[in-house]
């Protein structure tokens, strides 16, 4: 992979000495661990598991896909906004496994609650609490349709939840971030601070998703922490909207998972001021901080994009509506013809002329500009006087790529994100079960 994370991403955060990675911080009444079951053969890292002993108030948003996995489907039907943990697994997605892998994800689910069970009994405290099983949230990433290996994952559960720690340096939070990976590249992290009242506001978070990506969520997962005190029906308000303009803006293949999934737990040891409704001006600045992290882990995704080498930022403006220039923007983003030509660094305008018009949007050519760059390419329903085709072809060397469409018909604007089509995205896929 030759992007480079600090230059298309925020320049400002803290990167580790790790390389390019944040610097995540630990966020107070979360434990966590990473451990193998030994999943893919090999004896790397494949089960993680995130536990809140007093609890945290959790919202989460999943795939639209009409296929779901056994993880979704158990997540869908927990009722309580207060969890205990969360599980994950990767290599294999648990989905169009029938009866069988829905058994075996409960079986996996009654080993969880008595592990942590007998964890929450050592409590110095003195709280012994049962943990149940509808406490508890799982996730699954990996191969679908294949059997899913519950009583390897089971047989495992005692040494995670022993390996449970509080003390979550950088380390820790790269162990699970690379835990959770499939085709990734790379370990996906992002952190943020913010203010509710005059209590500082801790959001460290994690993500996977390389390919099988697009709106509506992606095969992608997305696990956020922080310290804050809100309630469960504002943080899923919150996390929803957010969605819509980070991980729904964003698009690697044209594909939707199966098992996607985005949450947000929050364990109130920040002990900021009560939040009363959604509009609360007490979380203006936790929104802002929230979306500037969810679109930190969307644009490390694209990055990451299965074989990308170039990071595409595509901006309709002028459109008569939000609705109208997202579709313009993915007809953009997922037209293979536009993303080849990135790949080969032609400045094939041709090709996003084409994407325009195959919307289905009502859209007026003559009034359409069309930039490269910052170079104007088209006006008045033809090549720009001043097109100098020489100097977009050295633009297009660029590693990141930045499209720019007026319709000039409205007022309505979306940006998209997505990545170039090259080889290596054909042999990724093709041997993606060897």
């Amino acid at each position: 992979m030759t992007l480079n994370l600090k230059n298309l991403l925020n320049p400002k955060v803290k990167v580790s000495k790790m390389g390019e990675f944040q610097e995540l911080q630990p966020i107070k009444g979360l434990e966590l661990s990473a451990i193998s079951a030994d999943l893919y053969g090999d004896g790397r890292d494949d089960l993680t598991l995130f536990y809140f002993r007093e609890g945290a108030n959790f919202a989460a948003v999943y795939t639209t896909s009409k296929v779901t996995s056994a993880s979704i489907n158990w997540n869908l039907r927990i009722k309580r906004h207060f969890v205990k943990a969360l599980m994950i697994n990767t290599q294999n997605a648990n989905t169009f496994t029938g009866v069988k892998g829905a058994q075996g994800l409960k079986e996996i689910a009654h080993a969880l609650s008595k592990s942590l069970t007998l964890k929450s009994s050592q409590n110095p405290e003195g709280v012994n609490e049962v943990v149940k099983i509808t406490d508890l949230l799982f996730a699954s990433t990996g191969v679908i349709g294949e059997d899913f290996p519950y009583l390897k994952i089971k047989n495992r559960i005692p040494v995670l939840v022993k390996k449970l720690r509080d003390e979550q340096n950088k380390y820790v939070w790269f162990k699970a971030a690379s835990a959770i990976m499939t085709t990734d590249t790379r370990p996906k992290v992002a952190y943020e601070e913010c203010k509710i009242g005059n209590k500082t506001i801790k959001i460290s978070a994690i993500a996977k998703g390389s390919g099988m990506i697009a709106p509506n969520m992606a095969t992608m997962l997305a696990f956020i922490f922080t310290d804050a005190n809100i309630p469960s029906v504002f943080l899923k308000v919150i996390l929803k909207k957010i969605t819509s303009t980070t991980f729904n803006s964003i698009t690697v293949d044209s594909d939707t998972s199966t098992n996607d999934m985005v949450a947000i737990f929050a364990t109130g040891k920040a002990k900021n001021l009560k939040i009363y409704n959604v509009l609360d001006p007490k979380l203006q600045d936790f929104e802002k901080a929230l979306h500037r992290l969810c679109l930190n882990l969307a644009k490390q995704i694209v990055v990451d994009g299965e074989g990308a080498k170039k990071f595409i930022t595509i901006n309709v403006t002028g459109a008569r509506s939000v609705i109208m220039a997202k579709k313009v923007g993915f007809s953009i983003a997922n037209s293979p013809l536009f993303k080849t030509a990135m790949a080969g660094e032609d400045p094939n305008w041709g090709r996003i002329v084409m994407a325009v018009g195959k919307s289905g949007e009502n859209i007026v050519a003559n009034k359409m500009q069309i930039k490269i760059g910052g170079h104007l390419i088209t006006e008045q329903g033809k090549v720009a006087k001043d097109y100098d085709e020489n100097k977009i072809k050295e633009y297009m060397k660029w590693n990141s790529i930045d499209i720019k469409v007026n319709l000039n018909i409205g007022n309505g604007e979306y940006t998209v994100y997505t990545c170039d089509f090259t080889h290596d995205y054909i042999d990724i896929n093709a041997n993606y079960r060897n």
